[in-house]
C-alpha cells in the first residue's frame, strides 16, 4: 500500500528521494520505526525516540535533533488520518561502495504516512515456521533494517486464515513472532524471551513488563509455549493481540490477558479495546 505522505532528507536538507547509493538500501546500515498515530498524535513517541537512539548509538548513525524532527512531523501528522501508521527510516547516509562509513556523511531520514492495518476481530491463528532466527548479540534488540530473516519466514504461508507465525532462534528457542513479540502465561506469569542474544526489544513488550508486576523474561521452549495457560503477541501499532490457536493448540479467553488488555486501553487510549 502506498504512502499517503512521505518527506524525505539528507540532513536537514530536504530532498526528492534518497540516493541510490544509500548505505540503507546498499547494506541495511539503518534502523526504522513504525509508530501509530491516533487523534494526530504519535502514539509512545518517548519510548520510540529512546529506541532510536539507542540503535543510533550503536550503528554508528547520528540522530536528528529531536525538536527539530518534531517540528517536521507536524505538517505530517495534522494532515493524517485520525488511526495511521508513522515509519520513520534513519540510514547513516550515502557513501559510495565499500563497507566503511565516510565520518563526513549525513544520515538520511524518511518519514511515511501509512493507513491504519485493519484491527482483528478475533483471537489470532498462528503457525511455527522454519526459517530460524540468528544469535547475533551485537545487533540484539535493535530495529534495524535487516529483515531476512522475517520476510523468509512470512513467506512461508498464504493462507487467510493464519495471520501470524512464530520464530525459534537457531539454537532452538522461542525468538518471536515475525512482527511482534510474543507472551505465555506460564505458573501465574506473563513469561517473554529475552532480546539480549536475538529479536527486537519492542515498544509494546517493554510497556507489559513495565507495568505488569506479574510480567518477566525468559528463555521459552516450543514445549512451554504449546502448553502455555495462554498466549499473546503485541507491537506498538496493534497493541496486545490474543492468540486463539497455534497449529493444532487452542485457547479459551483468560480473564489474565482481558484485564492486561483493559488496562493497556486505561493507559493508552488508542488501544481501548472495540476502539
Amino acid at each position: 500500500m502506498s504512502a499517503l505522505a512521505t518527506a524525505v532528507y539528507r540532513g536537514r536538507k530536504r530532498v526528492a528521494a534518497p540516493d541510490p547509493g544509500d548505505r540503507g538500501l546498499a547494506y541495511g546500515h539503518g534502523l526504522f520505526e513504525t509508530v501509530l498515530v491516533h487523534a494526530h498524535q504519535a502514539v509512545w513517541w518517548p519510548a520510540h525516540w529512546s529506541r532510536l537512539a539507542r540503535g543510533a548509538a550503536a550503528l554508528g548513525i547520528g540522530m536528528p535533533q529531536r525538536e527539530w524532527l518534531e517540528a517536521e512531523l507536524g505538517p505530517l501528522l495534522s494532515s493524517a488520518p485520525d488511526n495511521a501508521v508513522l515509519k520513520l527510516i534513519l540510514t547513516r547516509g550515502a557513501g559510495g561502495r565499500g563497507y566503511a562509513a565516510d565520518p563526513a556523511i549525513e544520515p538520511t531520514l524518511v518519514l511515511s504516512v501509512h493507513a491504519e492495518p485493519p484491527r482483528s476481530n478475533g483471537p489470532l491463528a498462528l503457525r511455527w515456521c522454519e526459517t530460524r532466527m540468528a544469535i547475533q548479540p551485537a545487533l540484539a534488540g535493535l530495529k534495524h533494517l535487516n529483515r531476512l530473516e522475517q520476510v523468509l519466514a512470512r513467506a512461508e504461508w498464504r493462507d487467510p486464515a493464519i495471520q501470524e507465525g512464530l520464530m525459534l532462534d537457531t539454537e532452538g528457542r522461542v525468538a518471536c513472532a515475525t512482527a511482534a513479540n510474543v507472551f505465555a502465561r506460564i505458573g501465574e506469569r506473563w513469561l517473554t524471551p529475552p532480546v539480549d542474544r536475538r529479536g527486537v526489544a519492542g515498544v509494546a513488550r517493554a510497556w507489559v513488563l513495565a507495568n505488569t508486576p506479574d510480567a518477566a523474561e525468559a528463555e521459552l521452549s516450543p514445549a512451554d509455549v504449546e502448553s502455555a495457560e495462554a498466549l499473546f503477541l503485541c507491537n506498538a501499532v496493534r497493541g496486545i493481540l490474543p492468540v486463539g490457536c497455534l497449529g493444532a493448540r487452542s485457547w479459551a479467553p483468560h480473564p489474565a490477558l482481558e484485564d492486561l488488555r483493559r488496562r493497556l486501553g486505561r493507559d493508552e487510549p488508542a488501544f481501548a479495546p472495540g476502539r
